[in-house]
């Protein structure tokens, strides 16, 4: 009986102990597990996005998402914070006419985006980061940003921002055998074989073009359909020598500055304090202090 009640006693703790390894994922959580989730990321949630459009013959059209899903995951079991389900209500009008693209009225994607930081803020998380996987996303996701100033709220909402530090840049130049890119090209299909090998199709790379086809000239102005005169293919890039190798250089760079990033905005006691100051002032300007 003593030894019987020994066994049981150390499953218990098993069990409790592993009970302690919160899954990041917000769908993966219970509900009881989300109230020690929000508390053991001091209130942060990443929102990966993405959208759903062509990556060339040979990539998925979730490429987007599932990228910057997997950074968000990895980066998030290394500085703990909550990742939002797969989010693909983003800005791809330039992809409308390629097969399976979904491209959401702009009016729609705004409100989704906004309706859902103020669902993760009812919540109780009250810091919020946009990682964006999607090129097409990135001046809206500005905006959107810079649209949080137009009324108060009591959570912020942050944008990373990667860069590629010069020797990671001078490594993964070294190792890419093709000059082009932009868009499913060599470096984003590396990336996809680390993390989805079985859903790219790297045989067909080569089916359709990527080459910038150059088809509009206007220096010094900016027109919308600028991306469709280039790569009307939906195709930057030559990604037939895509590698995991290559893949997992970038993938870790860019995870590493995200679990900084993650980190940084948990410490963060300055941009709740700085809006609210702002949400005041702005109701009043006339009562606007000048700062020293």
């Amino acid at each position: 009986m003593k030894r019987l009640f020994v066994i049981l006693s150390g499953l218990f703790l098993a069990l409790s102990a592993s009970g302690q390894d919160l899954p990041a994922a917000w769908e993966e959580l219970t509900s009881p597990d989300f109230v020690k989730a929000t508390q053991k990321s001091e209130g942060v949630c990443i929102i990966p996005m993405g959208v759903i459009e062509k990556h060339g013959p040979h990539l998925p059209l979730g490429t987007d998402v599932f990228t910057a899903r997997a950074i968000s995951l990895k980066s998030a079991s290394t500085e703990y914070c909550i990742v939002y389900p797969f989010y693909f209500a983003g800005q791809i009008f330039e992809a409308k006419q390629q097969p399976g693209t979904i491209a959401y009225s702009p009016e729609l994607l705004y409100k989704m985006l906004d309706e859902t930081c103020k669902e993760i803020a009812r919540n109780g998380i009250k810091k919020i980061l946009l990682v964006n996987g999607h090129g097409g996303n990135t001046n809206f996701l500005q905006y959107f940003c810079q649209s949080q100033l137009a009324e108060a709220k009591d959570y912020a909402v942050y944008l990373f921002t990667p860069s590629v530090d010069a020797a990671t840049r001078t490594k993964i130049t070294s190792m890419r055998k093709s000059t082009t890119g932009g868009h499913a090209d060599e470096e984003e299909s590396s990336v996809m074989m680390l993390i989805k090998p079985d859903l790219v199709k790297k045989e067909q790379a080569t089916s359709q073009s990527g080459v910038d086809q150059n088809r509009l000239q206007l220096p010094n102005a900016y027109t919308a359909i600028w991306w469709y005169a280039k790569y009307p293919n939906h195709y930057a890039g030559d990604a037939k020598d895509a590698d995991a190798e290559l893949g997992k250089v970038i993938f870790d760079q860019r995870c590493k500055q995200l679990s900084e990033v993650i980190k940084a905005v948990k410490a963060d006691k300055i941009t709740h304090k700085l809006q609210n100051d702002f949400y005041q002032e702005s109701a009043s300007p006339q009562a606007t202090k000048v700062k020293q």
